[in-house]
């Protein structure tokens, strides 16, 4: 059985993850379900929506897109946080590309002639004239080496925009023109950060007219294009480590995220200060107690750009490292008071990757009945979040949210007074208690579990977060 199947779960959470990542049950110690009660009872006594009120207050004071002085206000703050609890914590520096603001414009002039070309999204603004030649296809292995100081016509069709650009712009092309394969348009041709090359579009017949052009002779071309291409920008993953004495090591870890940048000119209290305000608030309350599980928090930037820091935090993990950790939770909008419908427990649910049930919605689904909230949590299939490159590492993982999402989701009235401390409170309680039911000693490796197993079902839902 692979570690993302999954049994039912038990209210007490007496579930294991043995080391090759197979669930089994733990041997019943205690005659019922108080005793998890009295371990959550240490977590959640201590959590303060106040505090995580106040976070959010602090965080949306200012819009913190990713790669602007708002975020790194931001990551400076989180860090601090951090820092001041005990964890182990680093800033996690990438690079990101914004296009430029446009607008965009190209010409292609051959033979005096203008043939009001597209420019690529993302073209590198530039002006060459050079004599053209045909690649055909651009094709890796095809592009010969005479292309070096030409400007490469290119079909499109087979391989990407950004492949065909990379293999001439290797060979030592200083332009591109690509034709289209197929009706009328010339409205298409993407380039990627770094490819400084200038690189327009032109329809299938003017593509095809210059193929035959250059049967007869050289062909000279003038290619320009303004107001494109990219800006190189700095994003942060903000990220804590808690380890456990190392004779009570089980070598496995949890954790715990949630994304720190904003949309453009949004606030961004809910979406997602309020999930970085539960993870600063569950980093503060665990920070002394006993785990024999290394505690992880971190903070993703450019979420909403997509996922870009999530991706590249799980990019930088060794096999190794991604095997040892048995669970992430991730938590995105979990306190706005205007999300959620009427569904209970505030509308909030657990979207998996691949809409299977895993060890943090058995984990989540068991707090949620036994904490404030009162009810098993759902769950439910969505992307769109952190919780996926660790998905895609084989990690469990779920995104906890309220859905369908508030009337100001990516708005910038997306502002503290949306936001409902009841909500934070019960979020903030049900992943406490679900990661402590991981960290703490008593569950070594979550093998050996003396509390009780008691059953308890969950549901499916089919709730997109826009319905």
């Amino acid at each position: 059985m692979s570690r993302k199947k999954t049994m039912a779960v038990l209210l007490t959470a007496g579930i294991v993850l043995g080391v090759n990542g197979v669930y089994a049950q733990g041997p019943p110690a205690a005659p019922n379900a108080q005793s998890a009660t009295a371990f959550d009872n240490k977590i959640i006594k201590k959590i303060s929506a106040d505090n995580m009120y106040d976070t959010i207050a602090l965080l949306s004071a200012q819009p913190r897109e990713a790669g602007t002085e708002g975020e790194l206000i931001g990551v400076q703050y989180i860090k601090s946080q951090f820092e001041k609890y005990g964890y182990e914590t680093e800033l996690q520096p990438f690079k990101i590309y914004n296009t430029v603001k446009g607008p965009r414009v190209g010409s292609l002039v051959i033979n005096g002639e203008s043939l009001n070309p597209y420019v690529f999204s993302g073209s590198y603004s530039a002006e060459v004239t050079a004599e053209v030649m045909n690649v055909g296809l651009a094709l890796t292995g095809t592009v010969p080496d005479t292309v070096k100081g030409k400007i490469a016509l290119i079909e499109r069709g087979t391989n990407p925009f950004v492949e065909k650009v990379k293999n001439v712009l290797e060979k030592g092309a200083v332009g591109v023109i690509l034709y289209n394969n197929t009706g009328t348009a010339n409205n298409v041709g993407v380039a990627d950060p770094g490819q400084n090359i200038p690189a327009v579009t032109i329809t299938r017949a003017q593509g095809l007219a210059l193929v035959e052009q250059l049967k007869n002779g050289p062909v000279t071309a003038h290619v320009k294009v303004t107001g494109s291409g990219y800006i190189e920008k700095t994003s942060y993953n903000v990220i804590a480590k808690m380890k456990p004495h190392k004779n009570k090591d089980t070598g496995q870890v949890v954790m715990v995220g949630a994304h720190h940048d904003s949309v453009p000119g949004g606030p961004g209290a809910n979406d997602d200060a309020s999930g970085v305000s539960t993870v600063l608030e569950l980093a503060r309350v665990m920070a002394n107690m006993p785990i024999d599980t290394e505690l992880r928090f971190v903070t993703f930037g450019s979420e909403e750009k997509g996922l870009l820091g999530s991706y590249h935090y799980a990019s930088t993990l060794s096999k190794e490292e991604a095997d040892r950790i048995v669970a992430h939770f991730q938590m995105d909008m979990v306190g706005s008071k205007d999300a959620g419908g009427n569904n209970p427990a505030g509308g909030l649910i657990m979207y998996t990757i691949d809409g299977q049930k895993n060890l943090v919605t058995d984990l989540g689904a068991a707090a949620g009945a036994r904490t404030a909230a009162s009810v098993a949590i759902p769950y439910g299939k969505l992307g769109r979040s952190d919780h996926q490159p660790f998905h895609e590492l084989g990690i469990p993982a779920a995104l906890f949210i309220h859905s369908p999402l508030e009337p100001w989701y990516h708005t910038p009235a997306d502002t503290i007074d949306k936001i409902d401390k009841n909500k934070l409170q019960e979020t903030a309680e049900i992943v406490g208690a679900s990661v402590y039911q991981i960290a703490r000693p008593d569950t070594p490796a979550l093998k050996n579990a003396r509390v009780a197993p008691v059953l308890i079902d969950y549901d499916f839902e089919n709730r997109p977060p826009g319905a």
